[in-house]
Parts: C-alpha cells; structure tokens; sequence
C-alpha cells in the first residue's frame, strides 16, 4: 500500500462535496502536470490512502482521508471542448491525461498548512517544500502515521 497527498480545490470538489455524492466517491479528473499523472498511472493502486487537501483556498490543508478506489483511466474532460480542461493534442487512441477514483474513507478536522509548516515531523513532507506545486504527491508511511495519530 501507499500513501498520497491530492490536493482539490474547495470550489470545485471539497470533502464535504465528495461526502454529497453517491457512494462517496468521484473521479479525480483535471490533473495536467506530467509528473502527477505518472504517479497515478505507474504508482497508484486500489486501496492505496490520500489525505484530501483544500488547495488555492483561504485555509489550505489536510480535511479527510480517501481511498483509492478505481485505477488510472482515461480523463474524459480532455476530450469536451467545453471543458477548461480540454486538450486539443488528446485522442480516444492517445489520451495524455488520467484520473483515478477516490471514496471518502473519513473526514478530518482541518490540519491547516499553518499548522503542519510548525511540526518538525513534517518538515521533510513534500507539500511543504519551496516550490512545490504539485497536485498529487507521495507521502512517507512515517509522515502519515503521525498525521493520522494527530486527525484522531
């Protein structure tokens, strides 16, 4: 099993938003960075663990856990025109973007950004590294048995 970090901006799909849907679950469309899309194509798995975070919001950080639930296919949004995630280069017979699908295991309280940038068991996280701005990120078995011990 692994462990992720995906972040999801509140005012397209939030941790209450997931929790509204049928079965708790949704597709994690709209990934357009290579490296992010590599990790759910190469490294993601069913049953793989992600902290959902709020990303590009007044309070970013940590607000439920979520499991993986389908594996790596097509992101049918590349394909709609309409959508701000089209891309013209992708084709049935060569898509370039893929989600996978996540259900809510459980939410959290919020673990705002502020408060894991002031823990030194996380200083070494991904997330919090200068510069990053990845949307999906994996996170160290240790780093996530300390943020779950500190969820409750």
């Amino acid at each position: 099993m692994r462990y992720w970090l995906m972040k999801s901006e509140p005012d397209d799909c939030s941790i209450d938003d997931l929790a509204a849907l049928p079965n708790q679950s949704v597709a994690w469309y709209g990934v357009r960075n290579y490296q992010a899309r590599n990790f759910m194509r190469d490294q993601m798995g069913v049953d793989d663990l992600a902290l959902f975070y709020h990303s590009s919001c007044a309070a970013p950080g940590i607000a439920g856990i979520v499991r993986i639930s389908k594996k790596a296919y097509p992101d049918e949004t590349q394909f709609d025109p309409s959508s701000r995630f089209f891309d013209p280069k992708a084709s049935r017979d060569n898509p370039r973007w893929l989600n996978v699908d996540v259900q809510l295991v459980r939410k959290t309280r919020l673990m705002a950004l502020a408060e894991m940038r002031q823990l030194p068991e996380l200083a070494t996280m991904i997330v919090l590294q200068k510069g990053n701005r990845l949307s999906i990120t994996p996170v160290d078995p240790g780093h996530w048995r300390f943020i779950e011990a500190r969820l409750g």
